[in-house]
């Protein structure tokens, strides 16, 4: 059992940006919380990938615009190259429908570059700890999405439709509120990947959910998981 008074363990984050003014600023930044440590940067993909692979930090600051590279189609590079790391999207770019791509694509949340560094600290925390980090708009946003018209069963209620959950479905969906991909999932609860599948393809059928994203933005709405903002 951990001692109450443990101490909490230093978080290893990396950058991705292309700039590199932007990534000297957040290094300092990072560097001057007692708990954080920056332990790689990347202005590329390329690099990016590397980094990552060898450095295998705990929560990935990644950029939306690289240069002329895509962030968003880093994301699943990063995180195959790095099993265990979380992305939390840290940019300029002010695109609702990219950044809902990006948390689609595996990305924990989304931060915008204006904000204090009080919140960027915040973030970067609850994202270690497997809490995914959207804004208000971002969540209103999907709770519209999912929320649209002509899906079956329509009269039920997300009470109803919770309800139809096993008690082993309800544990993969807590795992998934947690950020544990599917690997983490069957290692977790002892069971094949392909078992992993199977149960959030059950998932999604009795939730009325179409991926990971919407059965977040329904389990935080019922209380199944937490979302910060």
């Amino acid at each position: 059992m951990t001692h109450a008074n443990a101490p909490k363990p230093t978080i290893h984050v990396m950058m991705v940006d292309d700039h590199t003014v932007v990534r000297s600023g957040l290094r300092m930044l990072i560097d001057s919380h007692p708990r954080m440590k920056v332990v790689g940067e990347a202005g590329k993909g390329s690099d990016a990938i590397a980094v990552a692979t060898r450095e295998r930090p705990d929560v990935i600051l990644l950029d939306l615009v690289l240069g002329e590279e895509s962030g968003t189609e880093l994301i699943a590079g990063l995180l195959a190259a790095s099993e265990g790391s979380r992305i939390l999207i840290m940019t300029a770019l002010h695109d609702e429908e990219e950044h809902r791509r990006a948390v689609r694509l595996g990305a924990m949340g989304v931060l915008i570059k204006e904000t204090s560094m009080e919140l960027m600290i915040k973030a970067i925390e609850k994202v270690f700890e497997g809490e995914f980090w959207l804004d208000r708009y971002m969540t209103a946003s999907l709770l519209s999405e999912i929320r649209r018209p002509g899906k079956r069963k329509k009269q039920d209620t997300p009470e109803d439709k919770a309800a139809r959950l096993t008690a082993r479905e309800r544990e993969v969906v807590s795992l998934v509120g947690e950020g544990l991909k599917n690997k983490q999932i069957a290692e977790r609860l002892a069971i094949s990947q392909s078992t992993v599948r199977h149960h959030l393809t059950s998932i999604f059928d009795k939730l009325e959910v179409c991926d990971r994203l919407e059965l977040l933005v329904f389990a935080y709405q019922n209380g199944m998981v937490t979302v910060h903002a």
